[in-house]
């Protein structure tokens, strides 16, 4: 294991126990225990704030809870840590606050668990794919709790064929996309979610999306995480133990590259940009949602931790600004504002788009935006609020849509198609020397300006 990830395990540990404790310093304990009750009982169909129906303790507790299992899930399996760990941790952590709890998790990781055994594979090459398929944990509690046919062995069984089914789906799914939609489990989620539905209203099930939205926390949330963030900046201009203004070109680099997937952040540029880059987006999510006239709740801190995950794992400042952009312009065209939920969170986990952006250019990231603001509001019909990661599965639709549409424009700019599953592309953990961006390069070869040739080469 190298250097640059051998402080993953313990930093992240120490960051669902701040967790832990911000939730305490929140609310009183004798309303702990009671919320994570509720929070267990709750279907967790979109969009259920746990802030709101359990109170900001039980709802930051049931997050530590959730990231500590994950952190141990993939140290204790084998799993490589890199920088596609930080986002797993990040949308664990993030969907905690809605829709994810310390039950509802178990029988899709479970499934997939059975899925590695049927495979005669190690979990630990499908424990990406089993973490993140907790995107359809909600119908794990449906099936449980709200179905008329609600049982917890339908539950059971439910999540049980969830994960048994997305790691095959993902990694098609993953070859359409491109490496245009970093929600790639979104988009299968999507599609799985989209015929379990139908099959649900044959039977006589009829789940639908809710509202459940906190409000009057953004003083508190906005100086907790922004301390956060503003600590990860000051941590990674000291974390590589090289002048700041080192570290400082380095996180410069970093917003020269596309973000396509798979392009893993911590390899290319080591911890010190990269925590940079952490604390940046942090703040710009916190910043979009208090700019638009938003809350900072439930939803919108896990589109924040999204955000922070996906800092080492293909999002910047200068490819999610231009897609929340275009959201924020999208939203008066239907016929709402920028701060109706639904749309608080487009602008955040519409940054799922954040390479059409990098690779092609910021106004195809602000055009790529504007459509997302009107097509997630759409798409979520379809799953009736079951599959979590609904801005993925839209971002999806947008990102096969586009591609071959952008290509055919930009004719100087034709990526080359992906033929891989990404999940499967980190089974080493080497450093990678980061090339150096030039407008030569940016011009002729943007593939080779993230480093995506020599990583892939390097990642077998």
């Amino acid at each position: 294991m190298q250097n640059r990830y051998d402080k993953i395990f313990p930093a992240t540990i120490a960051f669902s126990l701040a967790l832990a404790l911000l939730g305490f310093l929140l609310d009183r304990p004798e309303n702990i225990l009671p919320g994570l009750y509720r929070i267990i009982l709750m279907q967790d169909l979109l969009i259920t704030d746990y802030v709101y129906i359990a109170g900001p303790g039980a709802a930051l507790i049931n997050a530590a809870a959730v990231t500590i299992i994950t952190v141990c899930i993939l140290k204790f399996t084998g799993n490589h840590f890199n920088g596609f760990s930080l986002v797993e941790i990040g949308l664990m952590a993030g969907f905690s606050l809605f829709g994810k709890n310390v039950v509802n998790i178990w029988p899709i990781i479970l499934g997939t668990w059975l899925y590695a055994r049927y495979q005669k594979e190690p979990f630990s090459k499908h424990v990406s794919v089993a973490l993140l398929a907790t995107s359809l944990s909600p119908l794990v509690s449906y099936m449980a709790l709200g179905s008329i046919h609600a049982s917890i062995p339908l539950g059971i069984l439910a999540g049980l064929v969830v994960g048994f089914l997305l790691p095959p789906l993902s990694a098609y799914t993953y070859k359409v996309q491109n490496g245009m939609n970093l929600y790639n489990m979104g988009f299968a989620c999507g599609m799985l979610a989209m015929m379990i539905v139908p099959i649900l209203t044959a039977f006589g099930d009829t789940p639908d999306s809710v509202l459940h939205w906190a409000s009057g926390y953004n003083t508190a949330f906005g100086l907790a995480i922004g301390g956060l963030c503003l600590a990860l900046i000051v941590l990674g201009l000291t974390a590589d133990h090289k002048p700041a203004w080192a570290v400082w070109a380095g996180y410069r680099r970093l917003l020269a590259s596309s973000g396509r997937a798979p392009t893993d952040y911590l390899r290319l540029f080591g911890a010190g940009p990269v925590l940079i880059n952490t604390g940046v987006n942090g703040i710009l999510g916190i910043l979009y949602i208090l700019v638009v006239g938003g809350e900072l709740n439930g939803p919108t801190l896990g589109g924040i931790f999204t955000i922070m995950g996906f800092s080492a794992f293909g999002k910047h400042a200068r490819n999610i600004l231009p897609v929340m952009v275009g959201v924020a312009l999208g939203s008066y065209g239907v016929h709402q504002t920028p701060d109706y939920p639904s749309l608080q969170l487009a602008g955040l986990f519409g940054t799922t788009l954040a390479p059409i952006a990098g690779y092609f250019g910021w106004p195809y990231g602000v055009l790529a935006g504007f459509v997302h603001s009107a097509l997630v509001l759409q798409t979520s019909g379809p799953v009736a609020g079951l599959n979590l990661y609904n801005n993925g599965f839209s971002g999806g639709l947008i990102a096969i849509v586009f591609f071959p549409i952008i290509t055919a424009v930009a004719r100087r700019r034709r990526p080359a198609l992906q033929d891989e599953e990404y999940y499967d592309l980190f089974d080493e953990d080497s450093p990678i020397n980061p090339p150096l961006p030039s407008t030569a390069l940016e011009e002729d070869d943007p593939q080779q300006v993230d480093g995506s040739g020599p990583k892939d080469e390097d990642a077998h």
